[in-house]
């Protein structure tokens, strides 16, 4: 069955890849899932949202220079992960309570002075290194 752009359908996870997942779509077909194309949130790792094997909706949305497939599972419908994901932005103390918006942006700030810190110092030191030399 030949598939043409703007086709949800059912495919097979084939392999995972860091950039995506390539699926193989009916008719024998295989095209990529890019990273930005599988959920509506950041996708760190894909790990998270499929495995080897897993069934896929997908909507074909094109096709490469070379006549590979480019599918989205997120214009398909919405994907959700099959393990918790962790939000890329951890608090620095864990133990506290929620706090209000200003907390937060001071701790921030003073961790980002911290290491702005630290990384002005690497810098020097190497500086002061290649000129004795």
């Amino acid at each position: 069955m030949p598939v043409a752009p703007g086709d949800v359908v059912e495919g097979k996870v084939v392999r995972l890849v860091k950039f995506g997942v390539i699926v193989e779509v009916p008719g024998g077909q295989q095209g990529l899932v890019h990273i930005s194309e599988i959920a509506d949130a950041y996708v760190r790792d894909v790990a998270d949202y499929f495995e080897e094997g897993d069934g896929a909706k997908v909507k074909i949305i094109g096709t490469d220079d070379r006549g590979r497939l480019q599918l989205s599972v997120k214009q398909a419908g919405v994907r959700e992960p099959i393990r918790p994901v962790e939000p890329h932005f951890r608090r620095l103390d864990q133990e506290r309570g929620p706090e209000s918006f200003e907390e937060r942006l001071s701790a921030f700030m003073k961790h980002s002075e911290k290491r702005l810190v630290d990384l002005k110092r690497n810098r020097d030191a190497k500086r002061k290194k290649r000129r004795h030399k």
